[in-house]
């Protein structure tokens, strides 16, 4: 039963432990993740900044609005005007959102004709669950048109089946046509992962920064090959690090905010990690190109930048006091970054081959088990001090490792799980490793118990920290008891049949000297040694030990009777008893201590036991023991014996009855 026992007591610590890790590493998952993840990718990011990579932005900024008013599509169409005319990048993409086209109106008939002439131009669209979104457009036309040509796609479900903010006139003008949406992740509402392919009913479509490299490069076709969207033209590899609701998910990597340097020597940022130009200043060196005006040198340096190689980004970000904020997300970097530089840190990624890697399953339950494995073999091999400065150390690798992989781009996304589940390791398992010292604690000292008197135990435990050599002086009374005839009883039976009998007899005494409050010091052979007074505090010790003895005398008869019925041979037993002071504590070396009494009054107790043979008697007692019983016994004065080892005569007394109720 204590060995089933045992097996329960571990088998439900593993089925609780397995259980709290399971808790931790979801709410650590939901909770810590994204946050640790965001500060990886910031680490990340450390590497380089955005203005390393060739791609400008142009951006309808609050100087823009100052300068211009509000904005309109007539000031659009002059920025493509600029790029197709005068500066001739690699491409441009129009992060902005183009809706409400009036054939009839004369700028919107501009806008159109400028997009018509530009096959380097990418435009926006947004995916729709609506079923009904598209019904301006010939949605069939939409699909031969601009769909992605794929090869060896993957079968994946998708929930949009539309596209909303694009009409008929724009769509028969424009070239190139691409996806804006940037999902949040959905615990945190932090921008980590792009679409770079989107599903749309049974039809693929790139993301805006995608669809640029694409066009850049002079190619639509793509493949989805297990884990990774493949350009088969430029041998470009985009990890896949998921797929949800039609959505081919790669996660972004940012770049560092650069910084620049004002007139008095100190540095600012302006919130954008690429190159970003307010698109007033685009327009003044049109309108000065336009009507044939010279450039300023700074202008000149500003249109310099523009070559076929650039990548060009046209969105908007107005921020001030005065506006409300338009195209904002919430990222690693910042919780207001303006959307057009996201996707510009799309396109350099692309462009630059350059991607964040999330760690698999795989490196999530390495990192796991050896984290646990290593706490568990700290926890239960070494001292505290040692396993916490061992694990702090094992903490301190760990980051480094995640620190070393996230700047080159492998992000450990897992690295909050295996600490949390590091901490309850330690939590579970120093506990349970308390619990089981204490278990193993009572079962020795139930152990030890068997062999020494349990509140002499009692007193070891209590003084653990301060066991030594040694005790001190105290009034005790000394019980001696003896089997009579044993040694001639003994040679009639075999050891087993004399091992039964005594463990019988000292299984019947024990409760009984406990019952009195005594301490069973020895079993000496047949006889018995129990001390009253200590280590249990007693003040009427002389009396238990007497009304113990009396007792103790009764248990015999009745075992006798007993034993006679099952044909063992009859017992009888002596018991003396002497009250005085004595020495108690541990005696014998640093290495082996016993704890008992020395003393004349125990040396006394033993040889007036002795006397019970010569008198024919049964419980004797000392003088001493009698001045302390007079008033409660019954006795007979034995006058005048010779103790053997002492040179007066002396006194003792047979008790005939004890009266328990004085």
């Amino acid at each position: 039963m204590k060995k089933l026992k045992n097996k329960l007591f571990y088998i439900n610590s593993i089925i609780l432990y397995l259980i709290l890790i399971f808790i931790v590493s979801i709410l650590s998952r939901v909770f810590v993740e994204t946050d640790m993840a965001s500060y990886l990718i910031k680490t990340a990011a450390a590497r380089n900044t955005g203005t390393d990579n060739n791609a400008i932005i142009v951006i309808v900024d609050q100087n823009t609005l100052n300068s211009y008013g509000s904005w309109n599509r007539a000031y659009t169409t002059k920025l493509l005007d600029y790029f197709y005319t005068y500066a001739h990048p690699k491409v441009i993409g129009l992060d902005s959102m183009i809706s409400n086209l009036n054939p009839q109106n004369s700028n919107d008939v501009q806008f159109l004709n400028q997009v018509k002439k530009m096959n380097n131009l990418v435009v926006s669209f947004t995916p729709s669950q609506n079923i009904s979104e598209s019904a301006t457009i010939n949605m069939k036309e939409f699909e031969d048109k601009y769909s992605l040509n794929i090869t060896n796609e993957i079968p994946i479900d998708s929930e949009y089946q539309n596209i909303s903010k694009v009409e008929q006139p724009f769509m028969d003008s424009a070239k190139n046509f691409a996806s804006v949406l940037i999902q949040n992740e959905q615990n945190s509402g932090t921008n980590f992962e792009t679409s770079n392919i989107i599903k749309i009913k049974d039809k693929y479509y790139p993301s805006l920064p995608f669809k640029m490299y694409l066009v850049a490069n002079s190619t639509n076709d793509v493949r989805i090959d297990g884990n990774f969207i493949t350009v088969p033209k430029t041998s470009l590899k985009i990890p896949l690090d998921g797929v949800q609701k039609g959505q081919l998910q790669t996660n972004i990597r940012y770049y560092r905010y650069p910084t620049y340097q004002k007139q008095d020597g100190s540095t600012f940022t302006n919130g954008f990690t690429h190159f970003a130009i307010s698109a007033s200043q685009i327009l003044d060196i049109y309108n000065k190109l336009k009507s044939g005006k010279e450039l300023s040198e700074e202008e000149k340096q500003i249109h310099a930048i523009f070559d076929k190689n650039t990548p060009v980004f046209i969105g908007e970000f107005v921020d001030g006091p005065n506006q409300e904020p338009t195209d904002i997300l919430n990222t690693p970097l910042s919780k207001r970054h303006p959307g057009v530089d996201v996707q510009a840190t799309i396109y350099s990624n692309l462009e630059n081959n350059d991607f964040i890697q999330l760690g698999n399953d795989f490196t999530k339950y390495l990192f796991i088990i050896l984290l646990t494995g290593f706490t568990l073999l700290c926890i239960f091999k070494f001292k505290f001090i040692t396993s916490l400065i061992l694990l702090l150390s094992a903490d301190a690798l760990l980051f480094l490792i995640t620190f070393i992989a996230g700047h080159f781009g492998y992000i450990l996304y897992y690295f909050p799980t295996p600490i949390a589940i590091q901490l309850v390791t330690l939590i579970f398992g120093y506990s349970f490793k308390f619990i089981s010292e204490n278990r193993n604690k009572e079962k020795i000292k139930q152990a030890m118990g068997k062999y020494l008197s349990k509140d002499i135990m009692q007193n070891v435990v209590s003084n653990i920290d301060d066991l030594k050599l040694g005790g001190k002086r105290a009034v005790v009374t000394v019980i001696f008891s003896d089997i009579r005839g044993f040694t001639s009883l003994s040679e009639k039976m075999t050891a087993e049949e004399v091992s039964i009998i005594l463990n019988e007899y000292f299984a019947e005494m024990e409760p009984i000297i406990s019952k009195y409050n005594g301490v069973i010091n020895k079993f000496i052979g047949d006889a018995v040694m129990a001390i009253f007074g200590e280590p249990i505090q007693d003040i009427n010790h002389p009396q238990n030990a007497v009304k113990c003895a009396y007792e103790m005398l009764k248990k015999v008869e009745y075992l006798r009777e007993k034993w006679l019925f099952e044909g063992k041979p009859k017992i009888e037993i002596g018991v003396g008893i002497n009250t005085g002071e004595v020495f108690i504590g541990n005696i014998g070396t640093e290495n082996r201590m016993e704890y008992t009494v020395i003393g004349d009054t125990v040396n006394l107790a033993s040889r007036i036991e002795s006397y019970n043979k010569v008198y024919k008697t049964n419980l004797l007692v000392s003088a001493s023991t009698y001045s302390h019983i007079a008033d409660i016994a019954d006795v007979i004065k034995i006058s005048e014996v010779q103790i053997r080892g002492k040179a007066k005569k002396m006194n003792i007394y047979e008790v005939l009855r004890i009266d328990k109720n004085r």
